[in-house]
């Protein structure tokens, strides 16, 4: 099993900063794609920012957060970052973090194999 621990969830103003990250632990020698999806008021989960850090590498970002979120992955401390700048009040979302070992679509959240409880990201205007 592997669990994911997030972090970095806060309220604040539009046009600012957060930083989430998740860490994984557990079996984690077979995970190889780490992904965070979004899910707000009354709306399905969608994809925001993936990675595949096996052979090759690979990264997918949503239309609607490139050029305002980066993610990066420290492979020795197991932890997935992500960096969101510029956020709007559409960003608000509880934001999940999840893992998997065959993943063949970043964007799609059936491919994960596991998932962390989620944090909750609130912009105000």
């Amino acid at each position: 099993q592997v669990q994911l621990v997030e972090s970095g969830g806060d309220s604040v103003q539009a046009g600012g900063s957060l930083t989430l990250s998740c860490t994984a632990s557990g079996n984690t020698y077979r995970i190889n794609s780490m992904g965070w999806f979004r899910q707000g008021p009354d709306k399905e989960r969608e994809g925001g920012a993936a990675i595949y850090y096996g052979g090759g590498g690979g990264t997918y970002l949503a239309d609607a957060v490139k050029g305002r979120f980066t993610i990066s992955h420290d492979n020795a401390r197991n932890t997935f970052f992500l960096y969101r700048n510029n956020l709007e009040p559409e960003d608000t979302a509880v934001y999940y973090c999840a893992a998997g070992y065959l993943v063949a679509e970043l964007s799609r959240p059936r491919e994960y194999n596991y998932w962390g409880q989620g944090t909750q990201v609130t912009v105000s205007s």
